[in-house]
């Protein structure tokens, strides 16, 4: 399925005009009601808002071409609804007090969002970690092979950074879920500051701290940064099945499906596009990060230079990440997995990766460090470079170790469960 066809309508809804002009009327509507209970505009004339308060979203348009200003333009198109009434909206307010209080509701939704995303890609991965708890493979660090693992193991890391994504979202959800509503460079000077509390708390959101004209964008930075960090993840783990579906290793592969094809040119392909597709996207999230920060450094008690970077940098990190948080679940559900490639794979050479069992072994046995290192590296290095090479044979079979090792105890340095057999510890943190 291409990106261009996919749609998740649950996230888009949040960033269409529409839902933005409604998330604006919902902060118009709780000042108003506050500012009624406090006695400084008639409860009737708020019933009467309530009652009559619509939208067009072309007819805003059309009225913002005249006026060049969109909240304008929105309150104009409002007040054509609700009439005499209208006079009390916006009372003592300025653009930012609406802009940045709607804004924090739909960053609080798309994370509300996002979290559900990301409870099925945790769930996905566990399973997974869960079914390849003993399956065997050769670990590997910087791109060679090291000692043995198993699937479930490396699952097991997934697990946890994602677990700990959920863990800064749910945090972050409370850094975000904050309005202001205090006026023209944030003085209170025509409004309450108990309008502000009341009306963030009919919305679900607290009062900001110390807010300027706008609310500072270090909240906003943080937001687009934990999504980036998010997407990061996501494609270390997209790199690593890439990584692991190479035709010379094969150890998992993506799901193909019946009458999919890799290439025009090469019927033979099966490619990873889903982890590659995962891998570019996450370009974009980090690219987004970036804005987000060089929207901090606002002029004085503030400018706009920061709206337009949001329009674009917020609605599309969501849904990306979105996106990408479904891709990941289906991939992760549906992936291939060969035990019998794993098994081939860690032990060719001979079993080179038992290098350091066999190193620990002559140590325990009374050889120095230095000795015991340079037989073992010997043998290794002599299976290493030829084309059936054998580490196993050469070290059964060299005298030095001979010397020092039976053959039980050189079979005992070959057997991968000792590599293994505190890997429960993790599974018991992590609660598979």
């Amino acid at each position: 399925m291409s990106i261009e066809r996919y749609t998740l309508p649950e996230m888009g809804d949040l960033w269409t005009d529409r839902y933005k002009y409604r998330t604006w009327l919902q902060v118009e509507i709780a000042v108003c009601e506050a500012q009624a209970e406090l006695g400084y505009i008639p409860s009737d004339a708020v019933d009467e808002i309530k009652a009559k308060a619509d939208f067009d979203p072309k007819r805003i348009l059309e009225i913002e071409a005249e006026v060049r200003h969109d909240v304008i333009a929105f309150l104009t198109n409002v007040n054509e609804y609700v009439g005499e009434a209208g006079r009390y909206i916006h009372l003592g307010m300025t653009s930012s007090d609406m802009l940045d209080t709607a804004l924090a509701l739909q960053m609080v939704s798309s994370l509300d969002v996002l979290l559900k995303r990301l409870e099925d890609a945790i769930q996905a991965i566990r399973y997974q970690a869960q079914q390849h708890r003993n399956t065997v493979m050769v670990g590997r660090s910087h791109g060679i092979h090291a000692e043995p693992i198993t699937f479930g193991f490396k699952l097991a890391g997934w697990l946890a950074e994602m677990l700990r994504h959920r863990d800064r979202l749910v945090n972050l959800r409370k850094y975000i879920a904050v309005g202001k509503i205090s006026g023209a460079v944030g003085t209170y000077a025509n409004i309450d500051p108990r309008v502000e509390a009341l009306a963030c708390q009919k919305l679900g959101l607290e009062p900001d701290t110390a807010s300027t004209q706008v609310i500072s964008r270090d909240r906003h930075a943080e937001f687009v940064q934990h999504l980036a960090l998010l997407s990061a993840s996501l494609e270390r783990f997209s790199v690593e099945i890439r990584n692991l579906q190479r035709t010379d290793v094969l150890e998992v592969e993506e799901y193909f499906s019946k009458g999919q094809k890799g290439s025009s040119a090469m019927p033979h392909k099966r490619n990873p596009i889903r982890s590659e597709r995962l891998s570019g996207l996450a370009r974009i999230v980090r690219g987004n990060a970036v804005a987000a920060l060089e929207n901090v450094a606002l002029w004085h008690e503030r400018d706009i230079s920061h709206s337009s970077v949001e329009r674009m940098i917020l609605p599309d990190s969501c849904t990306v990440v979105h996106f990408m948080l479904h891709e990941f679940t289906g991939l992760i559900k549906h992936l291939l997995v060969y035990p019998e490639n794993m098994v081939r794979n860690m032990n060719l050479y001979g079993g080179v990766i038992f290098s350091q069992r066999v190193l620990l072994a002559l140590v325990n046995k009374g050889l120095t460090r230095e000795d015991a290192y340079a037989i073992v590296q010997s043998c290794a290095h002599e299976a290493w470079n030829q084309p059936n090479g054998d580490f196993r044979k050469l070290i059964t079979h060299d005298p030095r170790v001979k010397q020092h090792l039976s053959i039980g105890e050189i079979d005992d340095c070959f057997d991968p469960k000792h590599h293994l057999q505190n890997l429960d510890e993790v599974y018991q943190r992590l609660n598979i």
